[in-house]
């Protein structure tokens, strides 16, 4: 069971990690600006209110979204809170000029699950253009291999006892005013010119889901 957080305050929704121009051309100010204000806001504003006089009060994010996961009784402040945590984590696994080569480790372990960088690249892509309707895709670990996943809705890797590298946001709000109906033209590009793998690096090493949120 989570346990309660040193703190009762209400929580925040975390700042971006650069500029909401940063990540132009491949994704618009004024998508990142709706994406960050609006969208992941309202999550962080809907749990709060949800949690307001039950035992969640006061627990950190991902205690939240661990404690309600697949409980239909609470599928509301789940959804609300699961999605508020992927999307500060999916900030971090965009940098602007980002892509291009994986650093050693992370590539090493991307060359022994795929057989190379690029299919590891194809795979993530295919996935996030496959997930039907709303979701992610994912990089993970499982044990000590990496594998690519997609995840409907507000549904996260953690929860699942895998352990997140990377995501790709697929929500048509991800991308709609950027990229109307090309989900795949928006996936390619965040991966061949966003995707930040020394990020990914870091969580191979070590993740902690606390660090989110």
């Amino acid at each position: 069971m989570a346990t309660a957080a040193t703190t009762s305050s209400p929580l925040q929704l975390p700042p971006l990690p650069y500029a909401v121009n940063a990540l132009e051309p491949v994704i618009s100010a004024e998508t990142l600006s709706f994406h960050h204000g609006k969208h992941q806001q309202a999550y962080v504003d809907n749990v709060n209110k949800m949690i307001v006089g039950t035992e969640l009060a006061g627990l950190r994010l991902d205690q939240i979204v661990t404690a309600t996961v697949g409980k239909a009784e609470r599928a509301s402040i789940f959804n609300n809170a699961a999605q508020a945590w992927n999307h500060s984590f999916y900030w971090h696994c965009l940098k602007p000029k980002g892509g291009g080569e994986p650093p050693a480790a992370l590539k090493a372990k991307m060359e022994m699950a795929f057989g190379s960088v690029d299919a590891c690249k194809k795979e993530l892509a295919n996935q996030a253009v496959a997930q039907f309707g709303s979701g992610w895709a994912w990089l993970v670990l499982e044990g000590s291999k990496l594998k690519v996943v997609k995840t409907a809705n507000a549904d996260t890797p953690f929860t699942q006892g895998l352990k997140p590298l990377l995501a790709i946001d697929v929500w048509e709000h991800a991308y709609y005013l950027d990229y109307q109906n090309r989900r795949a033209d928006h996936v390619n590009a965040v991966i061949d010119k966003l995707m930040n793998w020394e990020f990914a690096r870091v969580n191979l090493e070590s993740f902690e889901p606390s660090r989110y949120g």
